[in-house]
Parts: structure tokens; sequence; C-alpha cells
């Protein structure tokens, strides 16, 4: 019962868990492909408006193993990310859409709107 309710307040012990282990992963990369995940995990930081922790440490897991996968075969970076390091992100993103908070607060105005529309009816 404590466990539930300090994880209210601090946040899951398993996202936190989770996490560590990332930052051990991301650590065990050669220093170019390090240099990469960190430009794109501060990236997704702020564009990614990720509002649920487990989300978000979900997609940096992803992230690592896209990484750590083209670190073990030699694949270049800029054959992971082509030209545009901002689209790759962007569209990366894209695929962990259910955790932005914009979600949320695209469904309180639809709810708002559709409670005005009832209202008025």
């Amino acid at each position: 019962m404590a466990k539930g309710w300090i994880e209210q307040i601090t946040g899951s012990f398993e996202d936190k868990k989770r996490w560590r282990q990332y930052k051990a992963r991301k650590e065990q990369l050669p220093t170019s492909y390090r240099t990469a995940i960190d430009g794109i995990e501060r990236y997704l930081m702020y564009a990614g408006s990720i509002g649920q922790g487990d989300v978000f440490v979900q997609m940096l897991e992803d992230l690592a193993d896209l990484i750590e996968r083209a670190a073990i075969d030699g694949t270049p970076i800029r054959d992971i990310v082509g030209d545009d390091p901002v689209e790759f992100a962007d569209t990366f993103i894209q695929n962990y859409s259910d955790g932005q908070w914009i979600n949320k607060e695209r469904k309180r105005l639809t709810d708002a709107i559709d409670q005005a529309a009832n209202d008025d009816a």
C-alpha cells in the first residue's frame, strides 16, 4: 500500500529502474553513437511533449535498440537519421503520440465543445 502512495508522488519505481537501465545502455555505446543518441534524446525531451513516463521511457528504449543495433552493425549515423535529423526525430516521435500531453488537451477541448453543443440542443 505504501508503495502505491509513494509512486503517486514520485512516479513509477519501474519507470525509474528502466530509465537507469537505458542510461547504462547508452553509456556502453561508442562515442559517436552516444553523441547522436544524446542529441536525439535531448530533442525528444523538448519536442516530444510526452506526458506519460512509461511511454517516454519506452520511446527511449526503442531508440537505444535502434542505435545499439546500428553500432553493432557498423551502420553510419547518417544512414540512420538521414540528411535531416529533425525530420528523423519528428517521425520517430509520431510512433509515440499516445503519450503526448497535447492529446489530453485535445480531448478536453473536444469534450468541452461536445458539451456546449449538447447544452445548445
